[in-house]
């Protein structure tokens, strides 16, 4: 059995979850909120991609559900129906063995089926803002039960775009209900929204330091048209598997016809795109069955893969939090990844700016026979 503290003090089904699952000790995050959660406090959690922030609210979330009351108790929105079924995954792994359910309601699918869950008594529903608000306002999701409320990918959900359905979202439920707002980057922006937003909030912030020592963070200079090219050794000689980020769709499509030219098996995650083809796209990849996943950030967003050997930046993030983020896709749970930039000359001068501010040693690095070998200086 764990030695975690605070593990003790949860249902006995939990702690059997909990071993099932393999975990022994709780990450930073796990072991700085859940304590404050199981105490009702509303908090602000930064902590980087990878670390265990699912499970670092879910926890004290499904122990302090009542099995007396059949209503919606917690609500969690997330800005993507993948991160939506990934929580929704370990909703059920956490409740296995106890008659608590689950529920996923995201934007473009049927709404008559979404209502139609509603009805087996969900305690606790993950799902996109605007579905979710979607049914309050068809009176559908009843929020006058619900405890707690968790913004995942705050910074996002929290931006101009989203916030007002947000608000819309928490002004049905009571008063003395909990929010909590976590998030792999807060910026000061959505760090005041929370603030306003929650009463008192806590700043529990968990450094990049605690984590990124497995990580190695290097950069290959390549003209701007010999991009593709240059991914495409590398991944001949380096079949791990590889996410490799673009910044738009139209740039995404491009690289996959010419890298499928060439013979390289590859899935593609762009936009929205069609629920199925999506599904098609992240299962091929996490099964290993293309080791070469091209994506944008919206795509990409809460994206949870396992095992993700290699992070590309074949197109330069324009932010600090961007390559935080993307990078964070691999070197997971503390297992080794690497992330590659693939620069020209100006986004170059970039990246070591970057590397400066985020105190990360960057290492230049030349493709060769599609192998990474050292700068002969």
């Amino acid at each position: 059995m764990s030695q975690w503290k605070d593990l003790q003090k949860f249902a006995p089904f939990i702690q059997q979850n909990w071993k099932k699952a393999g975990f022994e000790q709780p990450t930073a995050v796990q072991e700085e909120t859940v304590p404050a959660i199981l105490e009702g406090k509303d908090l602000i959690v930064e902590s980087p991609t990878g670390t265990g922030k699912t499970l670092a609210y879910l926890l004290p979330i499904i122990q302090k559900l009542d099995k007396k009351t059949q209503h919606v108790q917690a609500v969690i929105l997330v800005p993507s129906r993948e991160l939506s079924m990934q929580i929704l995954d370990q909703i059920r792994k956490f409740t296995n063995g106890t008659s608590f359910k689950g529920a996923s309601f995201i934007g473009g699918a049927n709404m008559k089926k979404q209502v139609e869950k509603l009805k087996d008594r969900p305690q606790i529903v993950v799902g996109t803002p605007g579905r979710v608000l979607e049914l309050i306002q068809a009176k559908k999701l009843k929020m006058h039960e619900v405890k707690t409320i968790v913004i995942d990918e705050a910074d996002q959900l929290i931006a101009k775009e989203h916030i007002q359905i947000v608000k819309n979202i928490i002004k049905a439920t009571l008063k003395e209900r909990q929010l909590l707002f976590f998030s792999a980057t807060i910026t000061k922006e959505a760090e005041q929204m929370a603030s306003e937003l929650g009463t008192s909030p806590q700043l529990i912030r968990i450094q990049q330091k605690n984590q990124g020592k497995h990580i190695t963070h290097v950069y290959i200079k390549s003209e701007q048209r010999e991009k593709v090219d240059t991914l495409r050794k590398f991944m001949h000689t380096n079949p791990g598997r590889t996410i490799a980020f673009l910044k738009n769709t139209n740039k995404v499509e491009e690289a996959a016809i010419k890298l499928q030219y060439h013979g390289l098996n590859l899935a593609v995650l762009a936009g929205e795109g069609k629920k199925k083809e999506r599904k098609e796209a992240i299962a091929q990849f996490r099964s290993g069955k293309v080791p070469l996943l091209l994506t944008t950030d919206v795509a990409a967003r809460g994206l949870d893969i396992q095992d993700v050997q290699t992070v590309i930046h074949f197109d330069f993030p324009s932010t600090r939090e961007q390559y935080l983020h993307r990078s964070g896709r691999t070197g997971r749970m503390g297992k080794e990844g690497t992330v590659i930039s693939i620069v020209n000359t100006i986004e170059e001068s970039f990246l070591q700016k970057m590397g400066k501010e985020l105190q990360i040693d960057l290492i230049e690095k030349q493709l060769r026979g599609g192998k990474l070998i050292d700068l002969k200086r």
